[in-house]
């Protein structure tokens, strides 16, 4: 059973930057090149949105409240997908959690990190 690890939330004053990362295990590489990579986010209270996402052929989408300042990417040599977030505002804290959806239709979530962005 594939997992996914993610790492990098924490607390960061308003302008500044993280990057979360997301490690996968026990999930071949080939089911991984083949798969969708996403970073959702729930602030307190709300429902959770997708916030940014990456295909196995290389294209992203994000969110309107992102855009210019969120960055997806992934390596898959170390099974790992990042989001680099700059410029923070409180808006943006939430906790955040990835998503990866194979091919053939598997989703494996991880537990997700806490972003605080602090004014």
């Amino acid at each position: 059973q594939g997992q996914l690890q993610e790492s990098g939330g924490g607390l960061v004053n308003e302008g500044g930057s993280l990057r979360l990362s997301c490690k996968a295990s026990r999930i071949i590489t080939s089911e991984l090149t083949a798969s969708t990579m996403e970073w959702y986010r729930q602030p307190p209270g709300k429902q959770r949105d997708l916030v940014a996402s990456l295909t196995s052929g290389g294209s992203t989408n994000y969110a309107d409240s992102v855009k210019g300042r969120f960055t997806i990417s992934r390596d898959y040599a170390k099974k790992t997908v990042y989001l680099q977030m700059n410029s923070l505002t409180p808006e943006d804290t939430a906790v955040y959690t990835c998503v990866i959806t194979t091919r053939l239709g598997y989703v494996y979530r991880g537990q997700g990190t806490q972003v605080t962005v602090s004014s």
